[in-house]
């Protein structure tokens, strides 16, 4: 195990010196004496680094002002729990924000340092954390948005999704075990039928998959995205049962590539990596004796034959007169007026949960058929609509250079203002999925998207202006595969005409008259 009393490998990077120097989790217990000092008298390695293991995240490009990364398992939260977030965002006025994220999750922004101890013990008081979400950890762990709930699931997820969170945080402590891995990791559990969670982008992925009769999941490892290289999952050919076989598993896997994953170079430090160096026989035989056991041989395929669905709408749950309802939420974005409304309306009207998804949208389960009619004239639902326009519907953002400093260019504003600018002027007869990402990070994923738009910078007129390259072809669901990037260095100001091109020659959009 990389503990951090191990020896500093010479060839290591400056990330991989800092871990050895002090465990990422060892600022948890300095929490109130940073707040008391200020963040500009944290030092430089603290406040750039490892406060991310707890968290929290300082922004160049809003200093004094955080963003604090949650985790919320297979994206489900309490009406309590989203009411207490709303209450901490409203504290920071105009500044204040949360934005949904692709693993169905949330952010929030304009934190303020010396709030941070109160913060954390509120956090507690209503089950939430945000232990080890940053840096060289298991980011949230992602599972269907309606699990427990769809009339057509195969496998409920939350109580897996919760006892692998469990398993790696140390039931929210924090555990010192799994805060040392070469670079983040990223689990799916999928329990329905149409790949809810885009089990190919993740490190380990479990798939829904019949063998011998008993219904279970096919894993896949390896998937990521980086600046230098995006790769899709792929098999490792073993199938488990739906129990604790899946937390065993994620240990095993995590631990071999906590003690074997790639250091020296953190552009080739994801699981992949490891598994091209090794092949995947071998890293297979080498999970099975870190596990103990042998693994059974994968099912000879997966029950994932759905196109994706986006969940947005009115839909019957498997328990009678019960329906979930998803919002569609622009880009993901919520300010804190909108969270106490989302809080109030599950409490009234549902059962007290809503659940987040990977499109940045929000699901308010368990509204009884009395109570439809009252929710559906609800004056929020002119903002977040359960009837979006086809561009809107589907459409993602990263945070852009409004809050992140290695975005290249702003993403969400500019998504909702082009997106109305092309619904105003194009008839479109489909929904068209369309992600924008800052910068070659690729948080937006524009490889999974229909139309995906990568921020870079683009020389015009003799002039450095914003711009995009643009990716097309990718497809979720079923045979879900990675898009390709068509076209490079388009400036922003000329965006709008080349969608429309895109849309009216790909997507049978057509001007109005």
């Amino acid at each position: 195990m990389i503990t951090s009393t191990s020896p500093v490998d010479t060839k290591s990077n400056k990330f991989e010196k800092l871990k050895q120097e002090k465990d990422g989790l060892a600022v948890k217990h300095q929490l109130d004496e940073f707040a008391r000092i200020g963040w500009e008298s944290v030092g430089e390695t603290d406040l750039n680094h490892r406060l991310k293991w707890l968290g929290i995240f300082f922004r160049p490009v809003t200093p004094g002002k955080f963003m604090l990364r949650l985790r919320t398992p297979n994206g489900i939260l309490t009406s309590k729990q989203m009411q207490v977030l709303a209450e901490i965002v409203d504290r920071y006025g105009e500044d204040g924000n949360a934005d949904i994220t692709t693993r169905q999750n949330l952010q929030l922004r304009g934190i303020r340092f010396e709030d941070i101890p109160d913060i954390f013990r509120r956090l507690e008081s209503v089950n939430l954390t945000s232990i080890q979400s940053g840096m060289d950890n298991v980011r949230n762990i992602t599972g269907s948005p309606v699990a427990g709930i769809s009339a057509d699931e195969l496998i409920d997820t939350r109580e897996l999704v919760q006892k692998v969170q469990d398993m790696i945080t140390n039931h929210g402590a924090g555990n010192p075990e799994f805060s040392n891995l070469p670079r983040k990791f990223n689990i799916a559990i999928e329990g329905g039928r149409d790949n809810s969670v885009h089990a190919e982008i993740n490190d380990v992925a479990f798939v829904p998959a019949y063998k011998n009769g008993a219904l279970g999941f096919n894993v896949l490892v390896g998937g990521f995205f980086s600046a230098k290289r995006c790769e899709a999952a792929i098999p490792l050919n073993a199938w488990v049962a739906p129990n604790d076989d899946v937390v065993d598993l994620c240990r095993a896997i995590l631990e071999v590539y906590r003690d074997s994953g790639l250091r020296a170079n953190r552009q080739k430090a994801r699981l992949m990596w490891l598994i091209d160096e090794w092949g995947i026989e071998k890293f297979r035989a080498k999970v099975e004796s870190q596990l103990g056991r042998p693994l059974a041989t994968a099912a000879l395929a997966d029950e994932i034959d759905w196109d994706k669905r986006d969940h947005i709408g009115v839909y019957p749950q498997q328990q009678p007169g019960m329906n979930y309802v998803g919002l569609n939420i622009p880009v993901g974005r919520l300010y804190a007026s909108d969270m106490f409304d989302l809080a109030r309306m599950a409490a009234v009207y549902g059962g007290g949960e809503l659940r987040l998804t990977v499109e940045q949208n929000v699901i308010i389960p368990h509204v009884k058929d009395a109570h439809l009619d009252a929710f559906l004239q609800e004056p929020l639902l002119e903002k977040f609509s359960v009837n979006p326009n086809p561009l809107a519907r589907s459409l993602v953002s990263c945070t852009g250079a409004q809050f992140c400093n290695f975005a290249l260019v702003e993403t969400k504003n500019r998504a909702i203002a082009l997106v109305k600018e092309l619904e105003a002027e194009l008839d479109i007869p489909q929904s068209v999925r369309m992600h924008w990402t800052g910068c070659p990070n690729s948080c937006g994923q524009p490889q999974v998207a229909e139309i995906g738009l990568m921020g870079t910078k683009v020389r015009k007129n003799g002039k450095t202006v914003e711009g995009v390259d643009i990716y097309m072809g990718g497809k979720v669901g079923k045979d879900a595969h990675l898009g390709t990037c068509v076209t490079k260095g388009i400036a922003c100001e000329d965006l709008k005409p080349f969608l429309e091109n895109l849309l009216i020659e790909n997507f049978g959009a057509k001007k109005k008259v």
